[in-house]
């Protein structure tokens, strides 16, 4: 049993970033397999950081039904139980890299701000 919003969560922080390892790259594919669809698609595809997060949402919506509707007799409640638990763990780091790229972007515009201040422009 694989981890597939994991995997997919990879590559799609892997295109986001830039990340050119292409074995990274092709491990992540093949752990995801061929028979891939829904928001584990988007997810593997996103291209923005709020793509990831709406996409990893839904497919975190979707792994809570999967483990809502699991036997706790079945073999696997366990180990989807665990997935559940890493796939929200996930969702809160990328929440925290959306919040960190949103305070480069306003300390930029802080030390713009004061580099006019700074050096006022006499036109």
């Amino acid at each position: 049993m694989t981890c597939h919003e994991i995997e997919a969560l990879k590559l799609g922080l892997m295109n986001v970033l830039g990340t050119e390892d292409r074995s990274a790259r092709d491990h992540a594919r093949k752990e995801l397999g061929d028979d891939v669809s829904g928001p584990i698609e988007a997810l593997a595809e996103a291209e923005t950081i709020a793509d990831v997060q709406r996409h990893l949402d839904a497919a975190l919506v979707d792994l809570e039904s999967e483990v809502a509707a699991a036997s706790e007799d079945d073999a696997d409640y366990d180990y989807l139980r665990g997935r559940l638990v890493a796939v929200r763990d996930a969702e809160r780091a990328v929440g925290r890299l959306a919040g960190q790229g949103e305070d480069v972007l306003a300390g930029l515009g802080d030390a713009h701000d004061l580099l006019h201040e700074t050096f006022p422009d006499d036109d």
